[in-house]
């Protein structure tokens, strides 16, 4: 009975200490909480980028540039050399959410001769940093790429290929 006695007795310390503290004082506040969704980007080739033949002069010569430009314009910059056959700029198309930035990444693209896998030509690319899209899903939005190789009077004949690797990111 005795340790009845006592654990009622400090129950009751214990609780009379509550009461008599100072009451606890709460605070609220709110925060906004928002979120952005997004589709995912769907990119797709439309066509690929065509800079025709080009046909180099006689004698020595250095730094002559053919280019295309993301609207399918070539330029033969050199009287050195002369541009024939159909050309055109690289199209890709995007989709995904309407009126967001979607960010293009295209590095230069290394065209090699398939007659001799030794020689090399540098394509250095030519596209937009960025586009908006102006809808969401189909039919999403085009965008061109075009890009220029310099050549030289030694540069060898022959097909050169490569492949052009597009990125695209919100």
């Amino acid at each position: 009975m005795r340790v009845c006695t006592k654990a009622l007795l400090m129950l009751l310390a214990a609780q009379s200490v509550w009461t008599m503290a100072a009451p606890v004082r709460a605070a609220t506040l709110t925060a906004s909480v928002n979120a952005s969704v997004n589709k995912p980007l769907v990119l797709t080739k439309v066509q690929d980028l065509d800079m025709g033949t080009v046909t180099l002069g006689t004698g020595v010569w250095s730094n002559a540039t053919v280019s295309i430009s993301q609207a399918g314009a070539v330029s033969c910059g050199s009287a050195n050399i002369v541009c024939t056959g159909a050309t055109m700029a690289a199209t890709y198309n995007v989709q995904g959410s309407k009126q967001q930035a979607v960010h293009i990444s295209v590095p230069n693209v290394t065209l090699v001769n398939q007659s001799n896998s030794s020689q090399t030509l540098t394509l250095t690319t030519n596209a937009p940093a960025t586009i908006t899209l102006a809808n969401s899903g189909f039919p999403g939005s085009n965008f061109s790429i075009g890009g220029s190789v310099t050549l030289n009077s030694t540069t060898p004949s022959g097909v050169y290929v490569g492949t052009m690797n597009v990125t695209v990111d919100y």
